[in-house]
């Protein structure tokens, strides 16, 4: 219809405006980059407390290495990795941590005792810093063994039992006749008595009859093990457990671990009020979170659901408060859920912006971001998530990434959410979104736009250059040669100031192995790559500042120290190799820029 864009006018203004707002869209801040910025060491050590937690961990290396480090017994498992951040020893750092819970299906005897009587929970967790590595590649661990031990002071467990779970799914009974495992000790046993409120006691034998028939378990009457004083638990499986309270809620599909400042260990579960009937707005039926195949029109992360792993208590405080659902459910199910503000500032403190959230609305900011009708109708400026060739996960799952970074005209560091954009059917970085996380900012969307005329190097080209790269591809080949399995971990996008800097984990794992380790890590900037033993000798390299500083009181000097005459020849050399790299590549624009870089150097050294 020649006058189609003329007639839909209307309704796309209607469709744009309900979509932005059914998602929480119009309420994103925009700011512009000016892409002009060039990074020098002196800005890598102002951003120390961004470069000391990147992550170069990735969560499925990480899980193999835990597992095969930490489970202790065959039937402890580690099922996730968590990300998260605490203030360690005055340190804000970003950690990845996993519980040890039980699977019943793993013990040697799956007998009625064993599995409801004896073996009945999970003990501790293992925590580690997102980028700290041992002289063997192996990730450092700041909670590890059972009993667990903490290396750092501020960092403890006092109640690491895990009665309520991820994994945890039949019912057991507590304080019974029968010893109560609590955790395995060299070629002994520890065993321990409950002393929470969690389950139902028994109390009399008819109750002991009525659980037996719901369980359908005749040996629940029959055992003398059980007695008045036994408590009972079921529901134990804590998705199954939120559930059964609030089935009128969408949940988040990564429920994570806190360990409070008291050592107890509770779980954080997001909860989505959700409806398939706002007026105008767009139908989502695709997303890669949890809620994939619901179809919905509108949501929001309405709910936090606190979960006590000891002894099962769930506490619901409203997170959105301007949601008119969830305000809606308050009144009916009066005293069920409280206000976010009442929640202990220890918890609060732990508290993320989900990631299925931020999914959805990523997913349609790529479209929603055009706000002229004629625009949007010709889908000029649309975005997509980028794509790298080849990757194993899906593209939310390789580019979303929690981080602790400053950001761009910000203060102080804090933990976000990021995700880059890339124009539809190209290479080159648009743009990148971040979700706040900490203090007065939580749940503030902010996307930080470049420049169009300005080209700003995307994920996939830096993976091509990397793959371009002849002392990478040799590295990497004689690896493959040796017959051990090379892991490239995800490409790691990382805001500076107003610049980009690219970093890459390459693990590696032996023949018939299964504990991958850290080997190398990618540095790229710009035109810049760098594939060193750690992360710091990347970024000396690329940027060729000699040493690293180690904290931003010693940036200053470390930064004057690589500028002095004891350095001038380093910095002279690696210019030199460079340039060299370049003309074996090809690549005339870098070489004559490097030539130009060591031609300064050496004016200035005179």
């Amino acid at each position: 219809m020649p006058n189609e864009l003329i007639k839909e006018t209307p309704y796309i203004k209607y469709n744009i405006e309900a979509t932005r707002k059914a998602f929480a869209l119009d309420k994103i801040v925009e700011r512009n980059l000016t892409g002009e910025a060039v990074l020098t060491m002196a800005n890598i050590n102002n951003n120390r407390s961004t470069i000391k937690n990147v992550r170069l961990w990735d969560r499925d290396p990480l899980l193999d290495t835990f597992g095969q480090l930490q489970e202790i017994r065959t039937y402890y498992d580690f099922i996730s990795i968590d990300n998260d951040r605490y203030h360690l020893d005055g340190d804000y750092r970003q950690v990845l941590l996993s519980p040890r819970e039980l699977n019943p299906a793993s013990l040697p005897q799956r007998t009625f005792i064993n599995e409801h009587l004896t073996f009945t929970h999970g003990f501790g967790l293992t925590l580690s810093p997102v980028n700290e590595v041992t002289p063997e590649g192996l990730p450092v661990l700041f909670l590890k063994n059972l009993p667990p031990s903490s290396s750092i002071k501020s960092l403890s467990v006092s109640r690491p039992e895990i009665y309520y779970g991820e994994l945890a799914g039949n019912w057991v009974v507590v304080n019974t006749r029968t010893k109560e495992f609590n955790y395995p000790s060299g070629e002994a046993n520890v065993f321990a008595d409950y002393a929470g409120s969690g389950g139902v006691r028994i109390e009399s034998m008819f109750r002991k009859a009525l659980f037996a028939l719901r369980f359908g378990s005749l040996k629940i009457l029959l055992s003398n093990d059980i007695t008045a004083a036994s408590r009972i638990m079921y529901y134990r499986n804590i998705e199954e457990r939120v559930r059964r309270v609030l089935p009128f809620l969408r949940l988040d599909n990564d429920p994570y671990m806190v360990v409070t400042k008291k050592g107890e260990l509770k779980w954080i579960y997001d909860a989505y009020t959700t409806s398939d009937r706002y007026p105008y707005a767009e139908l989502v039926s695709d997303n890669p979170g949890s809620l994939q195949g619901e179809r919905l029109n509108y949501i929001r992360n309405s709910v936090k659901v606190v979960i006590n792993a000891y002894d099962g208590k769930m506490t619901f405080y409203i997170a959105d408060k301007e949601d008119p659902v969830i305000q809606t459910y308050a009144r009916i199910f009066k005293g069920t859920f409280v206000p976010l503000d009442e929640m202990d500032e220890d918890l609060r403190a732990h508290i993320r912006y989900p990631e299925d959230l931020f999914a959805y609305q990523t997913t349609l900011y790529t479209v929603y971001h055009m706000g002229e009708a004629q625009i949007f109708y010709n889908k000029e400026d649309q975005w997509q998530i980028p794509v790298i060739a080849g990757a194993k996960q899906t593209d939310y799952d390789s580019m979303m990434r929690h981080m602790i970074m400053k950001l761009p005209g910000e203060k102080q560091e804090e933990f976000i959410l990021m995700i880059p954009f890339t124009p539809r059917g190209k290479d080159n970085l648009s743009a990148w979104m971040v979700a706040r996380n900490d203090g007065e900012f939580y749940g503030q969307l902010v996307i930080y736009r470049f420049p169009k005329q300005k080209l700003v190097y995307g994920p996939a080209q830096i993976v091509n250059r990397f793959n371009q790269d002849a002392e990478i591809s040799r590295q990497i080949s004689l690896w493959d040669q040796r017959g051990s399995e090379v892991i490239r971990g995800n490409l790691l996008v990382i805001p500076i100031e107003e610049s980009l800097i690219y970093i890459q984990p390459i693990y590696l794992r032996a023949e018939g192995g299964k504990i991958p380790e850290l080997k190398r890590v990618i540095v790229a900037y710009e035109n810049r790559i760098a594939m060193e033993e750690t992360m710091d000798a990347a970024l000396a390299s690329v940027f060729g500042g000699g040493r690293v500083a180690q904290d931003k009181e010693t940036a200053g000097v470390v930064h004057k120290a690589s500028e002095t005459s004891q350095n001038v020849f380093q910095q002279a050399k690696d210019h030199y190799n460079r340039a060299l790299e370049a003309q074996r590549r090809g690549d005339w624009a870098l070489y004559g820029e490097e030539i130009r870089r060591l031609g300064d150097l050496l004016k200035s050294a005179k």
